[in-house]
């Protein structure tokens, strides 16, 4: 955003007349984002990071096969159920889920304003809150239908097929967390577009510079992570097993689930309460 002329819009939203309720104006904004976040350059960036684990589970399955221990943990072999569980909390919880909460969140408002797009849909006779929420679930949605799947194809790699039975517990709790994760960090990365000049930036320092040095350092920055109570709920969804042990310990001081879980959800709400106040609020200057 820049100095210059007012664009169209700018201003305050059509107050009555506009004949649309809150839900049904987001829906619309939904279906319209939706289906342009399914074929943009991003979701091609997303399937390729979310694939990495997909080939690195079937490299662990061809090796395995071999007779060959694909993970050792003070000298014990790793089973495919426990190495699914480092999978899920090293490459989803610790990478993916963060990168796509930074890229997407903050790209839903700032790339509107970015390009000078964001005045063609504050001219509908909408709320503009409804275009923050639209778009939000959108990529909610995008980002679920791409994500959960390639954790089930992983899973269905690792774990041999006696396990599964066992494991599907397990499993529904990991899909319930990285769907909270990408809810969660999404919401937050769509404020710091909204209130941010440089969001990716901003984004990208936050979830890989300041959340791993906080959660290593001793007193109470680690709770102004969102991955110190993301965490706090995996040792509840890993898989059972006694080699994990080690990784499990490095987690020990950390909130219940249900104080994470309530944590998470305040983040959420907060951070879309603000964004929509943000977006409502705010004269749009564009250049011409």
């Amino acid at each position: 955003m820049s100095s210059g002329q007012p664009a169209a819009g700018s201003g305050q939203q059509p107050a009555a007349g506009s004949g649309q309720s809150f839900v049904r104006s987001t829906m619309r904004i939904f279906d319209l984002s939706l289906g342009e976040m399914l074929w943009a350059r991003r979701t091609i960036f997303m399937a390729l990071i979310v694939a990495a684990p997909v080939f690195l589970a079937v490299v662990s399955r061809i090796v395995s096969a071999n007779g060959t221990a694909v993970l050792r943990i003070n000298g014990e072999r790793v089973g495919g159920g426990g190495i699914f569980g480092v999978m899920i909390w090293i490459l989803y919880l610790k990478f993916i889920i963060p990168a796509l909460g930074v890229f997407y969140g903050t790209s839903l408002i700032a790339d509107e304003v970015e390009d000078k797009t964001i005045t063609y849909l504050f001219t509908r006779p909408i709320p503009r809150r409804s275009i923050v929420m639209g778009k939000y679930l959108a990529y909610v949605a995008c980002a679920a239908s791409v994500v959960l799947p390639s954790v089930m194809i992983v899973f269905m790699l690792m774990v041999p097929f006696g396990e599964i039975g066992r494991s599907f517990g397990p499993l529904l709790g990991d899909l319930g967390i990285i769907a909270i994760g990408l809810a969660v960090y999404g919401a937050v990365f769509l404020l710091a577009g909204v209130m941010l000049k440089r969001p990716l930036v901003a984004g990208l320092v936050f979830a890989f510079g300041w959340e791993p040095i906080a959660l290593l350092l001793p007193g109470y920055l680690k709770h102004f992570t969102i991955a110190y109570y993301l965490q706090a709920l995996m040792p509840q969804a890993m898989p059972a097993d006694d080699t994990l042990s080690l990784l499990q310990a490095v987690v020990r001081d950390v909130p219940s689930a249900t104080v994470s879980l309530l944590w998470l959800l305040f983040a959420l709400v907060i951070a879309l309460i603000l964004a929509m106040r943000a977006v409502e609020s705010r004269e749009y200057i564009l250049e011409q």
